[in-house]
């Protein structure tokens, strides 16, 4: 007899209840929560048998692999090799008391799992200079379940890890990259690669608990041109380099993949290790200024483009740009530049320049309807041919914004345009009839396929007489 179905007999007797199909039954929905890949099917049963109130035991193996993990292993030892670590952090205890734990993303050649470092131990002598890719061994470690049922390792004071120097069969960093083309909802601990595409930008919130926190957001974009939309939960721009260039290449470590409000998309907490090809001082910018749109505080938001056609969207929080008018050609010197994302600030400077034909002008970027493809920014002339419709959304945080949409064409096809919340009311002013020029208007796949045009806080519209 195998040791799973020992193993399952030692159930059947303290649950008699239970039949061996509805203890396989089990097995089968675990493994699906927990995910496929991430648990066989004797750890699957130690979950089970844990949630009944049941131990289990079996011989341990003084090797293990991180498929073998289940709840209630004591004194485990392995090898494996990290994946990323997070910052200590510091908590109090109920009595008031404080504690530091570190958390660490570690993988072998078929598996990956999370470390859990307590008090001393997440302070250990060269923790901060452990490396992705670093091969170690965890010595005498236990494990317990997180809140999704998964097997965690935990290091605690009788516990300890060890970097080696040991060849080992487990897959290196650049082994276990995989490219956004290569990635699909439920994948979880990867390492993947791609290339910015558009902005880099950060954000500030409020939590369900009421407390702030920020955000870093981006696109990546694959190898087949595959793009999607990146959010690093914990992150902010001291996380990043000062210039990231266009098409810079980008590697994550330690993100999981889910469905969001606009399909797949790649998410990230502060654990996750960020490398962008860039560097720490931003270089001098040269644009043509195609539009202007100054926000209600007085700040210009300024949508440029550079004599490689490609269009920068410009936040001026210094009034460097008051001297400007549309159609200028500008250097700037910013204080960060993220893809086609500038930000000018007291430390920046602005300056014009004379005209350069080499920068095209607004009517030579101009983009056909029927040639307008998803995932990408541009600006359009049309007709307006439905009157604009106005109404409200609920989102899935129970937030209700304002939603305007219009019907436009030119003489090469028909396309629908979209505002969210402050841009539905430039939307708004539009009529029947009337020609329009529309500058930075993003291109998404909408339903059935069909393109559509949003715009952003950059966008704007211009009526032609």
């Amino acid at each position: 007899m195998s040791e799973f179905d020992s193993l399952i007999d030692k159930l059947l007797e303290q649950k008699p209840e239970l039949t061996r199909s509805d203890i396989e039954e089990q097995i089968k929905h675990k493994k699906e929560k927990i995910g496929a890949g991430y648990l066989t099917d004797q750890g699957a049963l130690f979950l089970i048998a844990s949630d009944f109130g049941i131990s289990l035991s079996r011989p341990l193996k003084v090797e293990m692999g991180l498929k073998d993990l289940y709840a209630g292993a004591k004194e485990i030892s392995l090898e494996t090799r990290v994946l990323n670590v997070s910052p200590a952090k510091q908590f109090s205890r109920k009595d008031g008391s404080p504690f530091y734990l570190r958390t660490m993303t570690v993988y072998d050649t078929n598996s990956t799992a999370s470390v859990k470092l307590w008090d001393d131990k997440a302070n250990l002598p060269g923790i901060e200079n452990i490396k992705p890719g670093d091969l170690i061994k965890i010595i005498k470690a236990y494990v317990k379940s997180d809140l999704s049922g998964s097997p965690t390792i935990n290091i605690g004071s009788g516990s300890n890890i060890e970097i080696t120097d040991d060849k080992s069969d487990i897959p290196t960093i650049d082994k276990i990259t995989k490219d956004i083309s290569e990635l699909h909802e439920g994948q979880k601990d990867l390492v993947i690669s791609g290339t910015i595409d558009g902005i880099v930008s950060s954000m500030e919130f409020t939590n369900s608990r009421g407390q702030p926190g920020k955000a870093l957001r981006m696109r990546l974009k694959g190898k087949d041109g595959t793009a999607l939309r990146v959010v690093l939960w914990g992150k902010d721009e001291s996380d990043i380099p000062n210039m990231i260039s266009h098409g810079a290449k980008v590697r994550l470590l330690g993100i999981n993949m889910k469905n969001g409000n606009q399909g797949l998309e790649i998410h990230g907490n502060d654990s996750t290790l960020i490398e962008i090809e860039g560097g720490k001082e931003a270089e001098p910018v040269i644009v043509r200024i195609l539009s202007i749109v100054t926000t209600e505080n007085g700040k210009n938001m300024i949508l440029g483009v550079d004599n490689k056609k490609n269009i920068y969207n410009i936040m001026d929080n210094s009034s460097s740009t008051s001297i400007c008018n549309e159609g200028d050609v500008i250097e700037c010197m910013p204080t960060k530049v993220y893809g086609n994302s500038v930000t000018l600030d007291n430390n920046s400077f602005v300056r014009k320049l004379e005209n350069d034909v080499s920068l095209p002008s607004l009517s030579q970027l101009r983009t056909k309807i029927n040639e307008v493809k998803a995932d990408g920014s541009f600006c359009i002339e049309a007709i307006v041919l439905k009157i604009p419709e106005r109404r409200e959304i609920q989102t899935k945080s129970g937030e209700s914004v304002l939603l305007s949409e219009m019907f436009v064409e030119d003489d090469t096809g028909q396309i629908w345009v979209k505002g969210w919340r402050n841009q539905a009311r430039l939307i708004e002013k539009c009529e029947l009839g009337e020609i329009i020029s529309i500058t930075g208007v993003n291109a998404k796949a909408g339903l059935e396929g069909r393109v559509e045009l949003t715009l952003t806080a950059f966008s704007k519209i211009t009526k032609k007489n």
